[in-house]
């Protein structure tokens, strides 16, 4: 099926995962704070804000280095906390004392884990114009899986993980693999994620039509691409509520 929209037609939607349909950030910061409190007793409200912005953005050079198989992914999270705690003079000891805080919050990060409160309106939408929809992701398979599998987005069949295909976004093989699964055109499929270049201009490139999930509101001079600040726009624009075209 497809469906008319502001967008053009759409016979197909692909989401990115992390801070798109799940709120990674909250479940991040959250754990974090629960497994590091012992090792920063004292720290104020400031402080815990400084320590979730070095482990979630300042330190993504790390997981880069784990897509481009340098590191493996419990390295690069043990990296990144180092590098937040070493920030308030905190080091982090190599052997026991190490794979227990990253143990510790692998736990507690994936209880944590949930969906934003727009998701369930727009697959909602989706199933009743019978449209399909998957995730594209830029990590692997059968992690993502469990972690949509954890907030309760268990009818998103369709992934594609990094080990799927072997490369990551931006590169196009990805993004064409999840249009590949779902059965449609490149030029038909929506791809929505939060991270501008990855995401909308990425998805784009590969011949898609990227939107920017730009839930913050953040500001880009120059920007002229797709966006929406939640998933919930999607249907008040009539992207995916148009009639029926095929």
């Amino acid at each position: 099926m497809a469906i008319a929209s502001s967008f053009g037609t759409i016979s197909g939607v692909l989401f990115d995962i992390d801070d798109t349909l799940v709120d990674l950030e909250y479940a991040m910061t959250t754990a974090l704070r629960d497994v590091s409190e012992h090792l920063l007793p004292g720290l104020d409200q400031a402080g815990w804000v400084k320590f979730g912005r070095i482990f979630t953005h300042e330190t993504t050079h790390f997981y880069d280095r784990y897509l481009a198989g340098e590191l493996t992914f419990n390295e690069q999270r043990l990296l990144r906390g180092r590098a937040a705690l070493g920030h308030f003079g905190v080091e982090l000891a190599d052997g026991e004392e190490s794979r227990a805080w990253v143990a510790d919050y692998h736990e507690r990060q994936t209880a944590y884990v949930r969906a934003f409160e727009d998701v369930a309106g727009v697959l909602d939408a989706l199933d009743a114009a019978r449209v399909p929809y998957g995730a594209v992701s830029n990590n692997v398979h059968d992690y993502q899986r469990a972690k949509l599998d954890g907030a309760g987005l268990s009818r998103i069949r369709t992934l594609v993980g990094t080990d799927t295909v072997g490369v990551p976004k931006p590169d196009p093989a990805i993004y064409l693999e999840g249009v590949r699964l779902l059965g449609t055109a490149p030029g038909e499929t929506l791809y929505v994620g939060d991270n501008r270049l990855l995401d909308a201009d990425g998805a784009t490139a590969a011949g898609l039509v990227g939107v920017w999930l730009n839930r913050t509101g953040e500001f880009v001079e120059g920007f002229s691409g797709r966006q929406v600040s939640t998933l919930s726009e999607l249907l008040a624009s009539g992207v995916l509520t148009g009639p029926a075209s095929v």
